[in-house]
């Protein structure tokens, strides 16, 4: 999509550092940080929302989840926890139209979150 920003950043026409890289997806960190770690997990194809994933991103987003938990591992915040967010449409606090994971840890995460 012409006007997104994480297509921008996926496609590496917005300069930024990687955590992590694949065929997928990119994996950076949070430039608002709620959390002394906060990643976003950002496929590389445009999909706005939850709301238009289709059976065929079964696979990616499984790929998304196995991800985020190497990530947890390599941040040491596996054995105490983490949380995994993707937000869908205003209310739901979306922000930027392409689908995108929120992995945050590091911290006592509070419930309710919102």
């Amino acid at each position: 999509m012409e006007d997104c920003l994480f297509c921008k950043i996926a496609t590496g026409e917005m300069e930024t550092d990687f955590v992590y890289s694949d065929d997928r997806l990119v994996v950076f960190k949070d430039i608002n940080p709620q959390a002394p770690v906060h990643l976003l997990i950002v496929p590389k194809k445009h999909i706005s929302n939850l709301n238009n994933l289709e059976k065929e991103n079964n696979n990616l987003i499984g790929h998304i989840y196995q991800v985020a938990k190497q990530l947890a591992a390599e941040k040491n915040i596996a054995e105490s926890g983490y949380r995994i967010v993707s937000n869908c449409n205003d209310d739901g606090g979306q922000s930027v139209y392409h689908i995108h994971f929120h992995l945050l840890g590091g911290r006592k995460l509070q419930w309710p979150p919102g």
